[in-house]
């Protein structure tokens, strides 16, 4: 079909914006990427904007012989894998149910689901919970208590409900029970809100602060985000002995920089894998007739 000058116009428009809107979001991490790369002198006066300024991977090599952030992104990187299987495993348990119109139960329960975001729990309550069930200085802390995100619940249950009933009375006919109608129809039929649902979980427990500020005690636990909360406050912990006998290659403005594209790069990283199931499975998972 043709478009007429003013659709192509409004087209370029919009690609523009989205341009105008990419390059905001993209500049900053290319920035940090050109410092973490570029020689003390060069980051400190200024010189640095999108590429290096005297190419060195002196910072680099520093991280990456860093033995505590190590541990703490490996702490990072069991949250992240255990917290999202399990809040998978929980939300698509809850949101079959909740789909199924013979649920007896189906509108009270989730009454009660959407009055939790709208009155979200207050934090001494909160907190007060977490210690009294044992969980203090626990990395099950970071995981249980927010196990079912009730947006990305809702979003699979909506999915589950757009899926034609015809399939049910189909598979009810070979002698399927209700356990295996979710396993061998559903799922393998929800593959896009699955992995969109899945990528916000990871992303939510990669990014875990505030719930590590308040349960975590123990510096040796801190996920990845507290350690580099901890380098940024305090950028003379990144510096090993060498940089205090001599070897100048590298300061905590260019350590700060490596410290944070470290942190960011695994989870972006992510993202084309499932890009095409995100737009997809958002849009699936969030309409219905």
């Amino acid at each position: 079909m043709r478009q007429s000058t003013g659709e192509k116009a409004f087209q370029w428009i919009n690609y523009m914006v989205l341009a105008a809107a990419a390059a905001t979001m993209i500049t900053p991490l290319l920035h940090l990427l050109a410092m973490s790369f570029s020689s003390p002198i060069a980051a400190d006066s200024k010189q640095v904007f999108l590429f290096p300024v005297d190419f060195t991977t002196a910072s680099w090599e520093q991280i990456l012989q860093n033995g505590e952030l190590w541990r703490s992104f490996g702490i990072t990187l069991f949250i992240t894998v255990a917290g999202t299987l399990i809040s998978m495993l929980f939300s698509i348990m809850t949101a079959f149910p909740l789909s199924r119109k013979d649920f007896w139960l189906r509108r009270p329960v989730m009454l009660g689901i959407v009055i939790t975001m709208i009155f979200n729990a207050p934090m001494i309550p909160f907190f007060l919970t977490v210690r009294e069930l044992g969980m203090m200085n626990s990395l099950w802390a970071l995981i249980i208590p927010g196990v079912i995100g009730t947006f990305n619940m809702i979003i699979i249950r909506t999915f589950f409900m757009g899926i034609p009933k015809e399939l049910d009375d189909s598979a009810r006919i070979d002698g399927c029970h209700e356990f295996r109608l979710l396993f061998q129809i559903y799922l393998p039929l929800s593959k896009p809100v699955l992995a969109t649902v899945g990528l916000f979980y990871a992303v939510g427990y990669w990014n875990t602060f505030q719930r590590a500020v308040l349960f975590i005690r123990d510096p040796e636990k801190w996920p990845l985000q507290m350690k580099l909360r901890a380098y940024l406050t305090s950028p003379e912990e990144l510096a090993a002995v060498n940089m205090f006998l001599g070897d100048y290659n590298f300061n905590t403005t260019t350590l700060k920089a490596a410290t944070i594209i470290f942190a960011t790069l695994p989870i972006i990283m992510v993202y084309p894998y499932l890009q095409k199931y995100f737009v997809k499975g958002s849009l699936l998972g969030s309409l219905k007739e």
